[in-house]
Protein backbone atom coordinates (compact mmCIF):
# COMPACT_ATOMS: atom_id res chain seq x y z
CA UNK A 1 0.00 0.00 0.00
CA UNK A 2 2.78 2.65 1.25
CA UNK A 3 5.02 1.08 -2.53
CA UNK A 4 1.71 1.90 -4.36
CA UNK A 5 2.05 5.61 -2.70
CA UNK A 6 5.12 6.13 -3.42
CA UNK A 7 4.71 5.04 -7.19
CA UNK A 8 1.90 7.71 -7.70
CA UNK A 9 3.36 10.56 -5.48
CA UNK A 10 6.59 10.18 -7.91
CA UNK A 11 4.37 9.64 -11.16
CA UNK A 12 2.62 12.85 -10.02
CA UNK A 13 6.27 14.71 -9.12
CA UNK A 14 7.53 13.72 -12.83
CA UNK A 15 4.10 14.78 -14.17
CA UNK A 16 4.36 17.95 -12.28
CA UNK A 17 7.92 18.34 -13.54
CA UNK A 18 6.95 17.86 -17.27
CA UNK A 19 4.56 20.12 -17.46
CA UNK A 20 7.25 22.65 -15.31
CA UNK A 21 9.23 21.85 -18.29
CA UNK A 22 6.98 22.24 -20.88
CA UNK A 23 5.38 25.87 -19.33
CA UNK A 24 9.54 26.94 -18.77
CA UNK A 25 10.77 25.99 -22.42
CA UNK A 26 8.38 28.46 -24.32
CA UNK A 27 8.53 31.30 -21.84
CA UNK A 28 12.78 30.86 -22.31
CA UNK A 29 12.16 31.14 -25.96
CA UNK A 30 10.00 34.00 -26.10
CA UNK A 31 12.29 35.60 -23.49
CA UNK A 32 15.27 35.24 -26.20
CA UNK A 33 13.35 36.28 -29.18
CA UNK A 34 12.27 39.42 -27.27
CA UNK A 35 15.97 39.94 -26.65
CA UNK A 36 16.89 40.02 -30.42
CA UNK A 37 14.41 42.05 -31.45
CA UNK A 38 15.64 44.09 -28.91
CA UNK A 39 19.10 43.76 -29.96
CA UNK A 40 18.01 44.52 -33.88
CA UNK A 41 15.77 47.85 -33.13
CA UNK A 42 18.85 48.93 -31.13
CA UNK A 43 21.07 48.28 -34.10
CA UNK A 44 19.04 49.46 -36.54
CA UNK A 45 18.37 53.14 -34.30
CA UNK A 46 22.43 53.05 -33.90
CA UNK A 47 22.69 53.19 -38.05
CA UNK A 48 19.83 55.37 -38.04
CA UNK A 49 21.34 57.50 -35.82
CA UNK A 50 25.15 57.12 -37.74
CA UNK A 51 23.02 58.22 -40.96
CA UNK A 52 21.50 61.29 -39.29
CA UNK A 53 24.98 62.18 -38.08
CA UNK A 54 26.90 61.85 -41.19
CA UNK A 55 23.81 63.86 -42.91
CA UNK A 56 24.35 66.67 -40.19
CA UNK A 57 28.21 66.78 -40.14
CA UNK A 58 27.81 67.39 -45.01
CA UNK A 59 25.09 69.55 -43.94
CA UNK A 60 27.33 71.54 -41.74
CA UNK A 61 30.35 71.16 -43.75
CA UNK A 62 28.02 72.96 -46.63
CA UNK A 63 27.09 75.75 -43.94
CA UNK A 64 30.33 76.56 -42.90
CA UNK A 65 31.37 76.83 -47.57
CA UNK A 66 28.71 79.15 -48.40
CA UNK A 67 29.62 81.12 -45.00
CA UNK A 68 33.17 81.23 -46.33
CA UNK A 69 32.10 82.21 -49.95
CA UNK A 70 30.03 84.97 -48.40
CA UNK A 71 32.33 86.17 -46.10
CA UNK A 72 34.46 86.46 -49.40
CA UNK A 73 32.13 88.10 -51.37
CA UNK A 74 31.41 90.42 -48.60
CA UNK A 75 35.28 91.22 -48.39
CA UNK A 76 35.36 91.33 -52.31
CA UNK A 77 32.55 93.67 -52.50
CA UNK A 78 34.20 95.79 -49.52
CA UNK A 79 37.65 96.07 -51.51
CA UNK A 80 35.31 96.72 -54.76
CA UNK A 81 33.62 99.50 -52.89
CA UNK A 82 36.70 100.81 -51.15
CA UNK A 83 38.41 101.06 -54.71
CA UNK A 84 35.37 102.68 -56.30
CA UNK A 85 35.29 105.13 -54.06
CA UNK A 86 38.75 105.83 -53.98
CA UNK A 87 38.99 106.19 -57.60
CA UNK A 88 36.08 108.85 -57.11
CA UNK A 89 37.62 110.61 -55.23
CA UNK A 90 40.64 111.00 -57.40
CA UNK A 91 37.90 111.98 -60.13
CA UNK A 92 37.27 114.77 -58.07
CA UNK A 93 40.36 116.40 -56.95
CA UNK A 94 41.70 115.82 -60.51
CA UNK A 95 38.59 117.82 -62.17
CA UNK A 96 38.86 120.63 -58.89
CA UNK A 97 42.12 120.73 -60.21
CA UNK A 98 43.31 123.49 -62.45
CA UNK A 99 44.48 122.49 -65.75
CA UNK A 100 47.90 122.94 -66.57
CA UNK A 101 49.58 123.78 -69.91
CA UNK A 102 52.00 121.01 -70.53
CA UNK A 103 55.87 122.32 -70.91
CA UNK A 104 57.68 123.79 -74.20
CA UNK A 105 60.48 121.97 -74.66
CA UNK A 106 61.09 122.44 -78.41
CA UNK A 107 62.29 125.91 -80.02
CA UNK A 108 62.28 127.44 -83.04
CA UNK A 109 64.51 130.56 -83.36
CA UNK A 110 65.92 133.18 -85.59
CA UNK A 111 69.59 134.64 -85.02
CA UNK A 112 72.17 136.42 -86.55
CA UNK A 113 75.16 138.24 -85.75
CA UNK A 114 79.56 138.34 -86.32
CA UNK A 115 81.21 135.81 -88.60
CA UNK A 116 84.44 136.15 -89.49
CA UNK A 117 86.77 133.86 -91.71
CA UNK A 118 90.24 132.42 -90.88
CA UNK A 119 91.51 133.59 -94.35
CA UNK A 120 90.24 136.02 -96.83
CA UNK A 121 89.78 134.68 -100.27
CA UNK A 122 91.36 137.36 -102.30
CA UNK A 123 94.92 137.23 -102.30
CA UNK A 124 97.91 138.66 -103.90
CA UNK A 125 98.41 135.67 -106.53
CA UNK A 126 94.78 135.10 -107.99
CA UNK A 127 95.25 131.65 -108.45
CA UNK A 128 95.38 130.80 -104.85
CA UNK A 129 92.74 130.54 -102.10
CA UNK A 130 89.92 130.37 -104.59
CA UNK A 131 90.48 134.38 -105.75
CA UNK A 132 89.95 133.32 -109.65
CA UNK A 133 86.72 134.22 -109.57
CA UNK A 134 86.73 136.60 -106.87
CA UNK A 135 89.37 138.67 -104.87
CA UNK A 136 87.42 139.30 -102.31
CA UNK A 137 90.42 140.47 -99.01
CA UNK A 138 87.72 141.08 -96.42
CA UNK A 139 87.56 138.02 -94.36
CA UNK A 140 84.76 139.98 -91.96
CA UNK A 141 81.22 140.15 -92.67
CA UNK A 142 77.85 139.24 -90.85
CA UNK A 143 75.64 136.21 -91.12
CA UNK A 144 71.61 135.68 -90.42
CA UNK A 145 69.19 132.11 -90.38
CA UNK A 146 67.89 130.55 -88.25
CA UNK A 147 67.19 127.11 -86.24
CA UNK A 148 64.69 124.03 -85.09
CA UNK A 149 65.42 122.75 -81.40
CA UNK A 150 63.92 119.16 -81.02
CA UNK A 151 63.92 118.25 -77.61
CA UNK A 152 64.49 114.69 -76.92
CA UNK A 153 64.83 114.17 -73.16
CA UNK A 154 65.80 115.92 -70.27
CA UNK A 155 67.72 113.38 -68.55
CA UNK A 156 70.41 112.86 -70.72
CA UNK A 157 68.75 109.33 -71.55
CA UNK A 158 69.15 108.88 -67.59
CA UNK A 159 72.73 110.06 -67.12
CA UNK A 160 72.33 113.61 -65.42
CA UNK A 161 69.36 115.05 -64.17
CA UNK A 162 67.75 118.79 -65.57
CA UNK A 163 69.99 118.34 -68.45
CA UNK A 164 68.29 118.01 -71.70
CA UNK A 165 69.27 116.31 -75.16
CA UNK A 166 68.22 118.11 -78.27
CA UNK A 167 68.49 118.09 -81.96
CA UNK A 168 69.73 121.50 -83.38
CA UNK A 169 68.89 121.83 -87.34
CA UNK A 170 69.86 125.31 -88.66
CA UNK A 171 70.57 127.27 -91.74
CA UNK A 172 72.39 130.55 -92.08
CA UNK A 173 73.47 132.93 -94.48
CA UNK A 174 77.07 134.78 -94.38
CA UNK A 175 78.10 137.83 -96.38
CA UNK A 176 81.93 138.84 -95.95
CA UNK A 177 81.91 141.68 -99.16
CA UNK A 178 82.52 141.59 -102.55
CA UNK A 179 85.17 140.80 -105.49
CA UNK A 180 85.70 140.98 -109.00
CA UNK A 181 86.59 138.42 -111.48
CA UNK A 182 89.97 137.84 -112.23
CA UNK A 183 89.55 136.69 -115.17
CA UNK A 184 88.17 139.40 -116.99
CA UNK A 185 88.88 142.49 -114.85
CA UNK A 186 92.32 142.57 -116.51
CA UNK A 187 94.22 141.53 -113.31
CA UNK A 188 95.11 138.29 -115.54
CA UNK A 189 96.03 139.80 -118.46
CA UNK A 190 96.71 136.58 -120.52
CA UNK A 191 96.38 133.28 -120.60
CA UNK A 192 98.71 130.52 -122.05
CA UNK A 193 97.15 127.18 -124.08
CA UNK A 194 99.03 123.82 -123.92
CA UNK A 195 99.85 124.85 -127.97
CA UNK A 196 101.74 127.82 -126.83
CA UNK A 197 99.00 130.75 -128.28
CA UNK A 198 98.05 133.77 -126.13
CA UNK A 199 94.57 134.94 -125.37
CA UNK A 200 94.45 138.14 -123.88
CA UNK A 201 91.97 138.49 -121.79
CA UNK A 202 90.00 142.27 -121.45
CA UNK A 203 87.02 143.43 -120.07
CA UNK A 204 85.03 144.67 -117.40
CA UNK A 205 83.86 142.51 -114.47
CA UNK A 206 81.07 143.20 -112.52
CA UNK A 207 81.75 143.05 -108.84
CA UNK A 208 80.12 139.65 -107.34
CA UNK A 209 79.47 138.68 -103.85
CA UNK A 210 81.21 136.67 -101.66
CA UNK A 211 78.46 134.86 -99.58
CA UNK A 212 78.53 131.18 -97.95
CA UNK A 213 75.42 129.13 -97.11
CA UNK A 214 75.95 126.93 -93.78
CA UNK A 215 73.18 123.88 -92.98
CA UNK A 216 73.93 122.07 -90.09
CA UNK A 217 72.86 119.26 -87.89
CA UNK A 218 73.75 119.28 -84.37
CA UNK A 219 73.39 117.61 -81.13
CA UNK A 220 72.81 120.49 -78.31
CA UNK A 221 73.14 119.85 -74.53
CA UNK A 222 71.10 122.35 -72.52
CA UNK A 223 71.57 122.62 -68.57
CA UNK A 224 69.00 123.73 -65.84
CA UNK A 225 65.98 121.98 -67.49
CA UNK A 226 62.79 123.58 -65.41
CA UNK A 227 64.68 127.18 -65.24
CA UNK A 228 64.77 129.87 -67.29
CA UNK A 229 68.01 130.56 -67.49
CA UNK A 230 69.52 127.75 -69.53
CA UNK A 231 73.30 127.32 -70.78
CA UNK A 232 73.90 125.24 -73.86
CA UNK A 233 77.00 123.35 -75.31
CA UNK A 234 76.91 121.87 -78.43
CA UNK A 235 79.99 119.47 -78.91
CA UNK A 236 80.26 118.47 -82.12
CA UNK A 237 77.36 118.92 -84.95
CA UNK A 238 77.75 118.18 -88.82
CA UNK A 239 78.20 121.31 -91.10
CA UNK A 240 77.82 121.41 -95.17
CA UNK A 241 79.08 124.18 -96.14
CA UNK A 242 78.12 126.16 -100.24
CA UNK A 243 80.01 129.13 -101.60
CA UNK A 244 78.24 131.48 -103.24
CA UNK A 245 81.06 132.22 -105.47
CA UNK A 246 82.95 129.10 -106.82
CA UNK A 247 86.49 128.21 -105.72
CA UNK A 248 88.93 127.90 -108.64
CA UNK A 249 87.89 124.80 -109.27
CA UNK A 250 84.24 125.51 -109.69
CA UNK A 251 83.07 123.35 -106.23
CA UNK A 252 80.60 124.64 -104.33
CA UNK A 253 79.90 122.45 -101.79
CA UNK A 254 81.85 120.74 -98.99
CA UNK A 255 81.44 119.12 -95.29
CA UNK A 256 82.81 120.40 -91.84
CA UNK A 257 82.28 120.57 -88.00
CA UNK A 258 81.32 122.90 -85.54
CA UNK A 259 81.11 123.87 -82.39
CA UNK A 260 79.36 126.04 -79.97
CA UNK A 261 78.08 127.08 -76.75
CA UNK A 262 75.51 129.68 -75.74
CA UNK A 263 72.49 130.31 -73.13
CA UNK A 264 69.19 131.73 -73.47
CA UNK A 265 66.73 133.37 -71.25
CA UNK A 266 62.99 132.52 -71.12
CA UNK A 267 61.67 135.92 -71.41
CA UNK A 268 57.97 135.57 -71.14
CA UNK A 269 55.63 132.71 -72.28
CA UNK A 270 58.18 130.80 -73.98
CA UNK A 271 59.74 133.82 -76.02
CA UNK A 272 63.53 133.12 -75.35
CA UNK A 273 66.45 135.43 -75.68
CA UNK A 274 69.74 134.25 -76.56
CA UNK A 275 73.36 134.28 -77.53
CA UNK A 276 75.76 131.95 -78.77
CA UNK A 277 79.39 131.39 -79.97
CA UNK A 278 80.59 128.69 -82.53
CA UNK A 279 83.46 127.52 -85.09
CA UNK A 280 82.75 126.22 -88.29
CA UNK A 281 85.74 123.93 -88.96
CA UNK A 282 86.74 121.80 -92.41
CA UNK A 283 89.52 119.18 -92.78
CA UNK A 284 91.01 121.01 -95.68
CA UNK A 285 89.85 123.81 -97.80
CA UNK A 286 86.97 123.34 -100.48
CA UNK A 287 89.77 123.05 -103.30
CA UNK A 288 91.67 126.23 -102.22
CA UNK A 289 88.63 128.35 -100.71
CA UNK A 290 88.90 129.22 -97.07
CA UNK A 291 85.41 127.73 -95.18
CA UNK A 292 87.00 127.84 -91.65
CA UNK A 293 85.49 130.71 -89.71
CA UNK A 294 84.03 131.78 -86.27
CA UNK A 295 80.37 133.42 -85.52
CA UNK A 296 79.37 135.14 -82.45
CA UNK A 297 75.56 136.83 -82.04
CA UNK A 298 72.11 136.05 -80.79
CA UNK A 299 68.73 134.67 -81.32
CA UNK A 300 64.93 135.40 -80.57
CA UNK A 301 63.24 131.89 -80.16
CA UNK A 302 60.06 130.61 -79.16
CA UNK A 303 59.18 127.37 -77.55
CA UNK A 304 56.29 125.09 -78.57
Amino acid sequence: MSFTNTKLALGVAAATLTMAGAMVAPQAQAAGSSAERVADAAARKTEALEAQMQQMAAQMQAMQAELSRVKSSSADASTANAKVQELDQWMASVKSTPAQASAKDNLVAVRGGWSALDHARGNTTPLTDGALLSNNRNNEGFYFGGAFDFNVNNDLFGLVDDTSFAIELGVEYAQYGTGTNALTDGTLTALQTANGDTIVLNGHSPRATDSRLRINASPKIKFLHGSKFRPWLIPVGLDINILGVPSNAVSVLNAGLNFGAGAEYDLFRGIVLGTDVRYHYSTSKLDGTPTDGFNAGGYVGFKF
